[in-house]
């Protein structure tokens, strides 16, 4: 989980690097598409074995899982490294809240002290202030909200789906959609969704495709070591574990030039971790 946590981290990095000369959703494309291929191939080696049957959920956890994907990279680039890794790992945190209120799932003492913990957490962190606008906090902290829906949905899928048709519809969105946003970009160019459509540039020298290639490499080996440890610990302590990505984020932004964490940021960091290990542990408990 701590390998799982850097590769994401550096997935992070290397979006944010690629950033400066190409557009989020273009980055989006080329982080899914060599995912793809290794995808493709261990089902060619290892065909599905699936009941199916909840199609158009599949499609809404790719479509979904596709949209908070532009967010996070969308925050990278506007609230930076740090800000956007801590906003995204609020995640657990809505995931207990909308299973309470999607699904009926009953929540202890833990969970809602767990929940109101993060939320405070989120008010340290969302401090809109000369740097960040409110609609660029706002876009970071709904890529939480998408992943945990999205990961809402995978608990359905789960039961009559391999992992791998899970993943690969999430890639195969992660291809579709960007291609229409860059066609409508192309076309129809708007500024004031420009987390959603953008436009197509070739990269211009091997540097730039070598950077690309890092992009879906790091995020598949940071997903491959997401689900080995899973398999080899408990839930809770391996999560615990993940929010070390919130570190690494935070260190390698401080290396590209990104300012250390104010006093309220630290605190609201602190808060969010708190929070989602404490759900983590209590969902692990609870099961």
């Amino acid at each position: 989980m701590l390998g799982a946590a850097f590769f994401f981290s550096l997935t992070s990095a290397i979006s944010k690097w690629l950033g400066r000369e190409f557009h989020i959703v273009q980055l989006v494309f080329f982080r899914n598409i060599v995912g793809v291929v290794f995808i493709l191939s261990s089902i060619r080696r290892r065909p599905l074995r699936q009941e199916g049957g909840k199609l158009g959920l599949l499609i809404f956890r790719g479509v979904v899982g596709t949209l908070s994907l532009y967010m996070l990279f969308y925050a990278i680039q506007t609230l930076g490294l740090g800000r956007a890794s801590t906003y995204q790992y609020t995640y657990p945190i809505f995931l207990a809240l909308l299973s309470w209120l999607l699904i009926g799932e009953t929540l202890n003492s833990k969970e809602w002290l767990a929940i109101f913990v993060g939320f405070t957490g989120i008010l340290f962190v969302f401090r809109p202030d000369l740097s960040s606008s409110l609609r660029d906090n706002a876009l970071g902290l709904g890529n939480a909200l998408l992943t945990a829906i999205s990961y809402l949905s995978i608990r359905q899928l789960g039961v009559v789906y391999d992992t791998r048709a899970i993943i690969l519809s999430f890639m195969l969105s992660g291809i579709v959609m960007p291609i229409l946003s860059m066609l409508v970009g192309t076309y129809y160019p708007m500024e004031h969704l420009d987390f959603l459509i953008g436009t197509f540039k070739w990269p211009e020298n091997a540097i730039q495709w070598l950077g690309f290639l890092a992009l879906g490499l790091a995020a598949l080996l940071g997903q491959r070591m997401l689900t080995q440890s899973f398999t080899h610990d408990k839930a809770g302590r391996v999560a615990a574990v993940g929010y070390s990505n919130i570190l690494f984020s935070v260190l390698i932004g401080f290396f590209m030039g990104e300012a250390i964490p104010t006093i309220s940021m630290l605190t609201g960091m602190i808060l969010i971790i708190a929070g989602g290990v404490l759900v983590s542990f209590a969902k692990t408990k609870n099961a």
